[in-house]
């Protein structure tokens, strides 16, 4: 196990008690709280050994949106977080390597011309999307003729793509197959465009915590106890992250 300094042990908890941030729009990551309120899933499973073996009591606090979550680093409202690894993030929040990937690609309605990834990308067509989600960021950056719809919230965006009669519906794989078996007809596009890095992060301004944070999620992703985890909870479409 990483011994940890008393500088990143004070920087990871400057407060005392290490504060996790967590989003809970992310179904793969975190699921229903315990009725004691203790969080489940894999970011709180990683969230409470990481406490353990820095010796730090834990506080969750949590958002309902990857933006939300993000933004709060200006408000210094959490000491670490578990969130996607995007550039856009990267001037203000200092990101380990992934400890998994969950890969991003496209629904399409019943009687689209799209057959392919690759189409999508095209004059007219309108693509729903979480707005500040990782894939958000991410499609920003690489469309170039599509139209992005941005919308608060996974379920808001299923919801627009319906109701728009919109081309195309961005988001997490494992997600839209189960959004494709509630809409007669639809389909999931093979491949992927990308994969969101899910990652530990910390503020920008403290070095030392985020040097023990990247030290901690390569020894978990070593030790198998990152697929442990995804395997205890049954979360299907993710995979293990690839050594940094």
């Amino acid at each position: 196990m990483t011994q940890i300094s008393q500088q990143e042990k004070s920087q990871l908890a400057p407060n005392g008690v290490m504060r996790v941030g967590l989003n809970y729009q992310n179904f793969l990551l975190v699921l229903r709280d315990q009725p004691d309120g203790t969080p489940t899933g894999i970011a709180p499973d990683l969230a409470r050994e990481l406490a353990k073996r820095a010796g730090l009591p834990i506080e969750y606090v949590r958002f309902d949106a990857a933006g939300k979550l993000a933004d709060a680093v200006k408000d210094g409202a959490w000491d670490v977080a578990f969130l996607g690894n995007e550039p856009s993030r990267a001037s203000e929040i200092a990101f380990s390597s992934a400890y998994l990937e969950i890969p991003i690609t496209f629904l399409v309605p019943r009687g689209s011309p799209i057959k392919a990834i690759g189409e999508i990308d095209a004059k007219g067509v309108r693509v729903a999307v979480s707005e500040k989600s990782a894939y958000d960021l991410y499609l920003t950056r690489t469309l170039k003729k599509a139209e992005l719809v941005r919308v608060q919230g996974i379920e808001t965006s299923f919801r627009v793509f319906v109701e728009r009669n919109l081309e195309a519906l961005a988001g997490l794989k494992p997600r839209l197959v189960a959004d494709a078996e509630e809409l007669a007809g639809s389909r999931v596009l093979d491949g992927q465009i990308s994969a969101v890095q899910q990652s530990a992060g910390a503020p920008k301004a403290r070095p030392a915590a985020a040097a023990y944070l990247r030290r901690f999620i390569e020894e978990v992703k070593a030790e198998g106890l990152v697929g442990r985890i995804i395997e205890k909870h049954g979360v299907r479409g993710v995979t293990v992250a690839p050594k940094a």
